[in-house]
């Protein structure tokens, strides 16, 4: 009998989890709120079907988990642990391309009363990035060498020729995720010791990257706290342990600015549920006594254009960014992913070791995937050999 799936999601990252198991001859059931989302992924592909299923309803969430092998969760981290709960319960094994969050550390226990497997972070960063550090700290280990040091970076992008916005960066996926993260703290370890940097300052603190290849001009910043690293890598004696984002120059400055005003802001604001100018949303923001683009030029949000009202400075300025930088017809993504070793070789010698990962998607409207879309979505679907299908 065919293994089955069930795939909570529809973005753009699902299409290619689902090609691979469809392909695989895995049967699959992709799950979505709307199911009109559902089953414009689902009719895609054979062995395929699509169900409206809300994972806030917990006995329906339960019900669809019990009627498949393997529970594939492509929706918000915030809603994993709902999933995991019903997976312990029905003893069903799960796959999340996030982050393991501590809501779902908690469960560690419950999960392994129940025998089951839950994979998380096998997409790209973190996941892809996982499987070539380790790689290469066995490499060096295995011939007698040392880590000293261990940074990598990752970023997805707009490709440089559609790099055309003041923040070089477009929208494939929720600006206010994106944004969200940008608040986010980053611990590191340098030289031995250990670096917080709070959320506040973490862009004014972002600093040039060199790849070693002269058309990029990147800067680097921290991304979460990245001390774990040091053991779970293996690499006890690594002095210098960072993990961290890249972004095209310029990006830090503007969005420390609209930090610093407060559009990162999720108060709630009256003058913000009315669709008023954005002149006007700065000038109250700000507490100015002028709307003239003069007094507004410096922080570049004058337009006379009416906002999308969102209810607080956040999800009102992120209705406007997903409008205004969003992927246009012909243009593509691209990931560049890179590790980069101080090593200690056994007989003293050192060298630095470079791991770098370049892909570029197809352009939008060509029926082909995205570079994120490949790289997170493909890691977390099947691998089938003769007898049996392997979750990876």
């Amino acid at each position: 009998m065919p293994q089955s799936a069930l795939l909570l999601g529809s973005g753009f990252v699902a299409t290619p989890a689902v090609q691979i198991l469809s392909n695989a001859g895995v049967h699959v059931t992709v799950a979505c709120r709307t199911l009109a989302s559902a089953q414009k992924l689902a009719g895609n592909f054979t062995n395929t079907k699509a169900i409206s299923l809300d994972v806030n309803d917990t006995s329906a969430l339960e019900d669809a988990t019990a009627k498949h092998d393997v529970i594939i969760s492509l929706i918000p981290y915030t809603y994993h642990i709902a999933v995991v709960k019903a997976a312990i319960k029905a003893k069903k094994n799960v796959v999340t391309t996030s982050y393991v969050s501590p809501v779902i550390q908690a469960l560690d226990e419950e999960v392994k009363a129940a025998g089951i497997t839950v994979l998380n972070e096998i997409g790209l960063d973190p996941g892809i990035d996982h499987l070539y550090a380790i790689d290469i700290i066995d490499r060096v280990h295995k011939e007698g060498g040392s880590v000293r040091a261990f940074r990598s970076f990752c970023c997805g992008l707009p490709a440089p020729e559609n790099s055309d916005n003041p923040l070089g960066y477009k929208f494939s996926w929720s600006s206010r995720g994106v944004l969200l993260a940008l608040k986010n703290e980053a611990k590191y370890l340098e030289n031995g010791k250990v670096i917080h940097m709070r959320g506040g300052d973490l862009m004014g603190a972002a600093k040039p990257y060199h790849t070693g290849f002269l058309g990029f001009n990147f800067v680097a910043y921290g991304n979460r706290d990245s001390t774990g690293y040091r053991e779970r890598y293996n690499i006890p004696e690594a002095q210098t342990v960072m993990r961290g984002t890249l972004r095209y120059a310029g990006f830090p400055e503007l969005i420390k600015v609209l930090f610093d005003i407060g559009f990162l802001g999720e108060e709630e604001q009256n003058f913000l549920k009315e669709p008023i100018a954005w002149k006007e949303v700065t000038k109250k923001i700000l507490g100015a006594t002028s709307s003239s683009e003069n007094d507004l030029v410096a922080v570049g949000i004058f337009s006379e254009s009416k906002i999308t009202p969102k209810g607080n400075p956040l999800d009102t300025l992120c209705a406007t960014l997903e409008e205004k930088m969003a992927y246009e017809e012909g243009e593509r993504d691209f990931v560049f992913l890179q590790h980069k070793f101080e090593i200690e070789n056994k007989d003293g010698s050192k060298d630095t070791i470079t791991s770098t990962l370049c892909e570029y998607g197809t352009p939008i409207g060509s029926g082909g995937y995205s570079a994120m879309a490949k790289l997170v979505g493909i890691p977390c679907g099947v691998g089938k050999s003769s007898s049996v299908v392997t979750i990876f």
